[in-house]
């Protein structure tokens, strides 16, 4: 009798025991690098304010392309309080918001920083070089908004992932979907924004919004 009542009493003991155990949920590599940085999540607060605060503003802050660009042309102090924004430190270059409709003359989409040259007053020259991706040059989304600081962040490296976390949205997002073949001659509409090009270079627009072939 006292074998079996001592028997018995073990498997009572494995459940109290277990039932003081706590089960850790092993983190996920992004919730790692999350708290490995100390919180710091650069593609959660693009996603966060994507919709609610980035396309609005920009819809907001755009002009079409023509004028905007002709206007940076002529007065780049007027241009710059209506249309542009840049960093009040450093020496970044003004980053314009704007919007295109036009006809692609070109389509390079071989190369991964892939790019549709696009004629916006039918004179069959590219007025505007819009970025398809994947792979996305600059920032100029992330330079282009006025409710975002260098300032809000703890260094120059998070600020840069900042931006690029940007670049992997809109190519998740919009760009990795658009069609490859047949681009020349189609009709595009884009929203985005592009920093002040160097004399003799062409707008790089980077794309929030795109659609190809109406």
């Amino acid at each position: 009798m006292p074998n079996f009542r001592a028997a018995a009493a073990i498997p009572l003991v494995i459940v109290l025991a277990l039932s003081g155990c706590k089960i850790i949920k092993t983190p996920t590599a992004e919730e790692a690098a999350e708290a490995a940085s100390g919180g710091f999540n650069p593609a959660r607060q693009v996603a966060d304010i994507w919709d609610s605060k980035v396309i609005p503003f920009l819809e907001t802050r755009a002009g079409p392309f023509q004028e905007v660009n002709a206007l940076s042309k002529s007065d780049l102090n007027a241009a710059a309080a209506k249309y542009g924004h840049k960093e009040k430190e450093g020496s970044a270059p003004w980053t314009f918001a704007a919007k295109v409709s036009g006809t692609i003359i070109k389509a390079e989409t071989a190369s991964r920083a892939a790019y549709l040259d696009t004629d916006i007053d039918g004179d069959g020259k590219a007025d505007v070089r819009i970025q398809i991706g994947p792979v996305i040059k600059g920032t100029a989304i992330r330079d282009s908004l006025d409710f975002v600081s260098f300032n809000d962040f703890k260094n120059q490296i998070q600020w840069a992932e900042f931006g690029k976390a940007f670049n992997v949205h809109i190519n998740g997002l919009t760009l990795e979907k658009l069609p490859r073949e047949g681009l020349e001659g189609k009709k595009v509409e884009a929203l985005g924004a592009y920093p002040l090009p160097s004399s003799g270079q062409p707008a790089l627009l980077t794309p929030a919004t795109i659609t190809i072939g109406g």
